[in-house]
């Protein structure tokens, strides 16, 4: 099977990765480009109906409605609760009950 090259990745966890890299910037930088990593971004068949799946449909909805330049301060922390959310709901999924992002940030 041949598969084309990805510009901005293709799967779920390398793509989150590639979306946390943008999360890390300052706010002014954080959403050019971010949408890029949805394009190829794929939920895995056994996330599908699951809470996982709702929030990253919720994720996706707030990158995409985003107007790179516009209240990007005010909207950055509410995304990154939300990636932080999905992030915990992916491993309880897998079976860690106890998943935390942690009190250092």
């Amino acid at each position: 099977m041949l598969f084309m090259a990805s510009k901005f990745g293709r799967g779920f966890v390398t793509n989150l990765m590639q979306i946390e890299r943008h999360l890390c910037l300052p706010p002014e930088q954080a959403f050019y480009g971010l949408a890029d990593h949805l394009d190829e971004l794929i939920l895995p068949e056994r996330f599908r109906g699951t809470e996982v799946e709702d929030l990253l449909t919720l994720f996706r909805k707030r990158i995409l409605w985003h107007q790179a330049g516009t209240v990007d301060r005010e909207e950055l922390p509410e995304i990154k609760r939300l990636f932080a959310r999905l992030c915990v709901t992916v491993d309880r999924e897998l079976g860690i009950e106890d998943a935390a992002v942690g009190s250092f940030e």
